[in-house]
C-alpha cells in the first residue's frame, strides 16, 4: 500500500478512551466548542482559560493554537509569546497522573513543563500549569460527602491499589475559589460506581458544572450525557438548574453519541452548552442525528423536561393542552408488588407468581404492596425497554416497549415488570394494550426514555384515555389534532407494533 508522504494525522484523533464514561474529546467536537465563544477572547493577553478534567489536554492545546494567532500582535516575538500564554492563560487540573503527563506534552510538547523540549521556557517546575494532585475521599455515612463516591468501592482498604477517582476539583475547590477565569471548558468524568447491584453506577458529571459555576467565569462549556434532559438518577436537582437557567446561550445536543465520540455508546447521547454569565434569554438548541442538524430559539423550561426535537415540541403542545391526567399518576413504582427480580416462587400457595422465566405459587399473606391489585386485570410491560434514545433500530425507528401482557386475578409479577394499570374488567386491560401499542403513546414514552431501563416517569406525557373502548393511531391524531407532518414524524420515529 502506498502511502500519502504529506499525511500528518492528529495523534489526538487516534487515542483509545480510557472508558464509555472517561471519553477523549475529538479535537473537531473541541473546535466546535470554542466557536461558540467570542473571537475577541483569543485577541486578549488577559483572558484566562481553565480545564478543570484535563485528560489528553486537547482543549489547553487548541486554545493555545488560537491565541498564538490572536497575539501575534501584541507579541511579535514567538518565544515571548508562547511563555505568556502557558504561564498567564492557560491552566489544567487533570484527573490522573498518567493524563496530567499526556496533557502536558500535547500543550507543551514536553511531558515535563521545563524540559528541554517544551514549547515553554518559563517554568520552573514540571507541571507548569497543568496540575495533577492525588485525592482522597471523604466518606461520611459510607458516601464521599463531595462527590458521592461510595466508601465501600473507594476506600482505601477495598480498592487496594486502583485509582480512587477523588478529582481535585470537586474535592478541593478552596484552592480556586480566589482565581478569576474567564472560561471554563471541558469534558467531566460521567460515572462512578455506587456499589450498588449488577454494576450499579451514578453520574458525577453535574457536580463538576455545578462547582464551575460556584468560580463565577465569564463563560462556562462543557460536553456532558444529555441524560439530564428527563432527569434521572440524582439529575432532578441539575435538570431543573439547568432548564431554569436563561444564561445558557447554546445547547448542541448529539441524539446518538457516536456522532460525536466515534465508537462509543452513551446511552441518550451527549451534548455540550455555552453558558455566559452575562447573557439572559433564549437559547439556540441545536439537534443532531445521523449527520442532519436543526436549530431553533426557544426557551429551556417550557416543560419540566428538556425536549431535544422541534417537532416534538409542537406535538407536547397539542397534547398539553388539552390538561388531560396522565398515564404517570397510574403506572406503578418500582416492584409493584414488594418483590425484587430474585424473589422465586414458593413450594405452595393461594396466588401466582409472575417472574422473568415463568410463573409459580406464592402466599397471599406475604404480600404487603399492591395488595389492592392482586384481584384486578393488571397490564404489564418489562422493566427493561427494547431500546433507547441512542440505540434506536436499523431503520433508525424505535420500538421502545419490548413486551405487554395481561396478568388476570390472583397474579402478582416481580420488579423485572411495572403494572401499567389495573382493572376490574379485562376489557379495560385489553383496551389500555391496545393504546399502549399505537405508535403516538410509544412516542411520547420515548421523549423520557435515555436508557434501557423504563420507569413511570416514562410515561409522564402519555395521556390518560377513557378505557371503555379500543384506540388506534388515527383516533388519536383525530383526537389531538395532528397535523400530516406531525404524524409523518411520530411514524418516522416508532415502529409499528404488532
Amino acid at each position: 500500500m502506498q502511502l500519502n508522504s504529506n499525511y500528518n494525522p492528529d495523534v489526538l484523533t487516534c487515542l483509545a478512551n480510557l472508558s464509555n464514561d472517561e471519553v477523549f474529546t475529538p479535537p473537531a467536537v473541541v473546535n466546535q466548542m470554542l466557536d461558540m465563544l467570542p473571537a475577541e477572547l483569543f485577541r486578549s493577553p488577559k483572558t484566562t482559560f481553565l480545564d478543570p478534567v484535563s485528560k489528553s489536554g486537547v482543549f489547553l492545546r487548541e486554545i493555545a493554537k488560537r491565541l498564538m494567532l490572536g497575539l501575534e500582535r501584541e507579541f511579535p516575538d514567538v518565544q515571548e509569546r508562547a511563555n505568556h500564554i502557558f504561564t498567564r492563560q492557560l491552566y489544567g487540573l487533570s484527573i490522573t497522573e498518567l493524563t496530567s503527563l499526556i496533557s502536558r506534552r500535547s500543550v507543551y510538547c514536553s511531558k515535563k513543563a521545563n524540559g528541554r523540549y517544551s514549547l515553554c521556557t518559563a517554568f520552573a517546575d514540571e507541571q507548569g500549569n497543568i496540575r495533577y494532585r492525588s485525592m482522597e475521599h471523604t466518606f461520611v455515612g459510607g458516601k464521599c460527602k463531595y462527590c458521592g463516591a461510595a466508601e465501600n468501592v473507594f476506600g482505601k482498604r477495598v480498592r487496594g491499589n486502583l485509582e480512587s477517582h477523588a478529582y481535585e476539583f470537586i474535592h478541593n475547590l478552596k484552592n480556586y475559589k480566589d482565581m478569576k477565569f474567564d472560561v471554563i471548558i471541558g469534558n467531566p468524568p460521567y460515572q462512578l460506581s455506587d456499589g450498588g447491584a449488577n454494576a450499579s453506577a451514578s453520574p458525577i458529571y453535574h457536580l463538576f458544572v455545578q462547582q464551575a459555576k460556584k468560580l463565577n467565569p465569564r463563560y462556562l462549556t462543557m460536553i456532558i450525557p444529555s441524560r439530564w434532559f428527563a432527569g434521572g438518577k440524582g439529575l432532578d436537582t441539575f435538570r431543573n438548574e439547568m432548564l431554569n437557567d436563561e444564561r445558557i446561550s447554546h445547547l448542541v445536543d448529539y441524539e446518538d453519541a457516536n456522532d460525536c465520540f466515534p465508537g462509543v455508546d452513551i446511552a441518550g447521547g451527549v451534548c455540550y452548552f455555552l453558558w455566559d454569565k452575562d447573557y439572559t434569554g433564549l437559547c439556540k438548541v441545536r439537534n443532531i442525528k445521523a449527520g442532519q442538524s436543526r436549530e431553533n430559539m426557544r426557551k429551556l423550561n417550557e416543560f419540566d423536561t428538556f425536549i431535544r426535537n422541534i417537532e416534538a415540541v409542537a406535538i407536547i403542545r397539542k397534547v398539553k393542552a388539552h390538561k388531560e391526567n396522565v398515564m404517570s399518576n397510574i403506572v406503578t413504582s418500582r416492584k409493584p408488588f414488594g418483590l425484587s427480580t430474585t424473589i422465586r416462587p414458593q413450594e405452595s400457595g393461594d396466588i401466582l407468581l409472575r417472574w422473568q422465566n415463568g410463573e409459580g405459587p406464592y402466599n397471599r399473606a406475604d404480600i404487603t404492596t399492591g395488595v389492592d391489585m392482586i384481584d384486578k386485570w393488571k397490564v404489564i410491560t418489562s422493566y427493561v425497554g427494547y431500546d433507547h434514545a441512542g440505540n434506536p433500530g436499523k431503520d433508525g425507528k424505535r420500538r421502545v416497549l419490548s413486551r405487554i401482557s395481561i396478568i388476570p386475578p390472583g397474579t402478582i409479577c416481580t420488579e423485572t415488570y411495572l403494572v401499567i394499570g389495573a382493572f376490574a374488567t379485562e376489557n379495560e386491560a385489553n383496551n389500555l394494550v391496545s393504546y399502549m401499542k399505537t405508535c403516538f403513546f410509544r412516542y411520547l414514552m420515548s421523549v423520557f426514555m435515555v436508557s434501557h431501563h423504563i420507569t413511570k416517569d416514562a410515561y409522564r406525557l402519555v395521556p390518560l384515555q377513557d378505557f371503555s373502548h379500543p384506540w388506534t393511531d388515527e383516533m388519536l391524531y383525530e383526537k389531538y389534532k395532528l397535523s400530516p407532518d406531525e404524524i409523518a414524524f411520530i411514524e418516522s420515529m416508532i415502529r409499528p407494533m404488532e
